[in-house]
């Protein structure tokens, strides 16, 4: 441990001897820690990890989580597709690079996971150790390194939209056309709720990343899904801040408003466009219309001027 470190870990300390860590909160339009203090997430997401995606890794084609899996299992086979994927998953984050992260003065860790590196496609209901037990590990090494880890359902059921990043088929998003498939997510969300309730260094539950819904469905339908998994969250886990993204990937809060939840937290993305006040002012009217935090949940892939300004106007208006 570095003498940074040492001294992060000996003033927390401090601020909660005689008591454990305690959860992160919301309080009005702030997020706040376990002494009531006002905390700004400053965070960093471990895309391409158990997430592979094809844009990022620069494989032609539609280049989803399954279609990456299914060239390399036709290429060397599956006894060695599974090794691959072993020393994948083992090597590509290490305690090390969460170590690193937490030195450069991040405070939290958005980590989009797959629904089927905790449930097989094919067998609803059964699910599966090992994937928890790698969110188990990456959980210990952010509690070591003072780090809030917020998970991040990137692909659900079905797809959330068509894209490839959803893990969908390409064709359709049929997390909103097959109701099997939301069941599915309420009921995988409980389950991850039932194994963390007692986490302190869980940060937040991220419910859908990008949703973006078909033609025919409306942000009611989006609302009324986010209730559901809420309310089998609730049933097992009253602790954990609530994360929801708005459809068209992060970016329409419409009728997503009242909160429904006394610990909820609004999230958009930002890619693309101009780090101005007008260019985040909706997400900000929302906000005040809430009365509940704003999260920037994802950005970057601009020039480092870019996202840098990024990061200064987010600081300005109190957003993580």
């Amino acid at each position: 441990m570095n003498f940074r470190r040492l001294f992060i870990s000996s003033f927390c300390l401090l601020l909660v001897a005689g008591e454990t860590y305690a959860f992160l909160k919301t309080q009005g339009r702030d997020i706040v820690d376990g002494t009531g203090q006002k905390i700004l997430l400053h965070g960093f997401g471990l895309g391409g990890w158990l997430v592979p995606e094809g844009y990022q890794l620069h494989i032609p084609g539609f280049g989803s989580p399954s279609a990456i899996d299914n060239r390399i299992t036709s290429l060397i086979g599956q006894a060695n597709r599974d090794q691959f994927y072993q020393r994948y998953i083992s090597n590509y984050v290490t305690e090390k690079e969460i170590q690193l992260i937490a030195d450069w003065g991040f405070n939290s860790i958005r980590l989009p996971f797959n629904y089927r590196l905790l449930t097989p496609e094919d067998r609803p209901g059964v699910y599966l150790e090992d994937g928890f037990k790698i969110i188990d590990q990456l959980l210990d090494w952010c509690e070591k390194n003072l780090l809030y880890l917020i998970l991040d359902l990137h692909c659900a059921p079905g797809g959330q939209n068509t894209n490839d990043h959803s893990d969908s088929d390409g064709n359709e998003a049929r997390l909103w056309t097959n109701v099997a498939n939301q069941d599915r997510t309420v009921d995988l969300w409980r389950k991850i709720a039932e194994r963390y309730a007692t986490a302190e260094w869980i940060g937040g539950y991220d419910l859908i990343n990008e949703p973006v819904l078909p033609s025919g469905y409306t942000n009611a339908d989006l609302r009324a899904l986010y209730m559901r998994i809420t309310r089998a969250i609730r049933e097992v886990d009253t602790n954990h801040i609530l994360i929801i993204e708005g459809n068209r990937y992060a970016t329409d809060f419409s009728l997503l408003t009242p909160p429904f939840d006394v610990n909820l937290v609004y999230s958009f993305h930002k890619y693309w466009n101009d780090n101005t006040q007008a260019a985040i002012q909706n997400y900000l009217n929302g906000r005040n219309q809430s009365n509940c935090p704003l999260w920037l949940g994802e950005s970057g892939e601009n020039s480092n001027k870019w996202f840098f300004e990024c990061t200064q106007l987010m600081e300005k208006n109190n957003i993580g």
